[in-house]
C-alpha cells in the first residue's frame, strides 16, 4: 500500500520542527559508495514524525547530487519524499505541465502529482538560491523546520547555513 499526502498534510511535515542533533555536521559527512558519495541522517521530529535526510553526490561530477528530505511511514519501511533539491546535471520535465529546464532545481511533493499516478516529488521548480552541493543543503535546512544544535554557529562545513 502506498501512502498518499495532501498538499495540506505534506506542508504541516515540513513545516515540523526538526531539531539537529548536536553531532550532525560529523554525521553528515558522505562515504564513498560505487561512483557516488552517500549518507544519512535520521531526525525525530517535534510531534515524533520521523524523517531522513539523505545526501548523495556523484564522485565525478560535483553539481551531480541530490538532498533528501524524506518522511518515514510509521510501521512501514517506506518513506516518501517531501523535498528534493538537485544538482544541475540533467533535464527536468514536468509531466503535467510539459515544461522542461536545465537548471538546479527542488522537487516538491504534490497531491496532484499523486493524483496522476507519478511519484510524489515529480514536480520540480529551477532554483537559484543554491549552487553546489553544500548551497543545497543549506537551503534544506532553512526550508523545511530544521533547528540548530543550542550553542551551535549557523555554519556547515564553514559555509552559512
Amino acid at each position: 500500500m502506498t501512502l498518499r499526502l495532501s498538499d495540506l498534510q505534506i506542508q504541516q511535515l515540513i513545516n515540523e520542527r526538526k531539531p539537529l542533533p548536536q553531532d550532525y555536521r560529523q554525521r553528515i559527512q558522505p562515504r564513498l559508495k560505487s561512483g557516488h558519495k552517500e549518507r544519512e541522517l535520521d531526525i525525530m521530529g517535534a510531534s515524533h514524525s520521523e524523517f531522513r535526510i539523505i545526501f548523495r553526490q556523484s564522485n565525478i561530477n560535483p553539481i551531480d547530487f541530490s538532498i533528501i528530505l524524506a518522511y518515514c511511514v510509521p510501521r512501514t519501511n517506506q518513506i516518501f519524499r517531501l523535498r528534493r533539491y538537485n544538482g544541475k546535471s540533467h533535464e527536468h520535465t514536468n509531466s503535467l505541465e510539459g515544461n522542461s529546464f536545465y537548471n538546479f532545481h527542488i522537487h516538491l511533493a504534490t497531491e496532484r502529482y499523486q493524483d496522476s499516478g507519478l511519484r510524489e516529488d515529480s514536480y520540480a521548480e529551477p532554483s537559484t538560491r543554491f549552487a553546489d552541493y553544500y548551497g543545497a543543503i543549506r537551503c534544506l535546512l532553512e526550508d523545511c523546520g530544521f533547528e540548530q544544535p543550542a550553542g551551535l554557529q549557523s555554519e556547515l562545513f564553514g559555509e552559512e547555513v
